[in-house]
């Protein structure tokens, strides 16, 4: 694991949202808990990691989050999107925007810890251009 900058904070200043406990709390994420609590008491965590490395990808943490955004973007129409721009009041639109942020940080965290920071600045960087020209051929029909 990489040396990375600690910081202290309050179990209390954590939000989770609806939902996180449950997904927590599942068989699936035993092998990952188990890893925190040696990571965290300093305890070897080679065990830890041969466990994971034989779980089959579908049962891993990233397949659960590649699977998400499959169900997220399974049916993605720009249109609708646009149409909800156009429709949505003030207060909905805000509303929209903190956790479309947030999912975007989060997204690029996610990237960052699987790829690397310099693939995931890549692959976003790349995503923003592909969306770019999509939006313009769009345009141009």
């Amino acid at each position: 694991m990489t040396d990375k900058k600690r910081i202290s904070l309050s179990i209390s200043d954590i939000r989770i949202e609806p939902g996180t406990e449950d997904l927590v709390r599942s068989e699936r994420m035993k092998p990952y808990l188990a890893l925190l609590k040696a990571q965290i008491g300093g305890q070897d965590t080679e065990p830890h990691l041969a466990a994971l490395a034989g779980l089959p990808l579908e049962e891993r943490y990233v397949w659960r989050v590649i699977s998400a955004l499959k169900w997220a973007f399974c049916d993605l129409e720009t249109e609708n999107a646009i149409a909800d721009r156009h429709t949505l009041s003030t207060e909905d639109l805000k509303e929209v925007m903190e956790p479309l942020g947030l999912r975007a940080i989060q997204f690029c965290l996610f990237a960052g810890a699987l790829l690397g920071e310099d693939a995931m600045e890549r692959v976003m960087t790349q995503a923003i251009r592909s969306a770019r020209a999509a939006s313009a051929a769009a345009s141009a029909e």
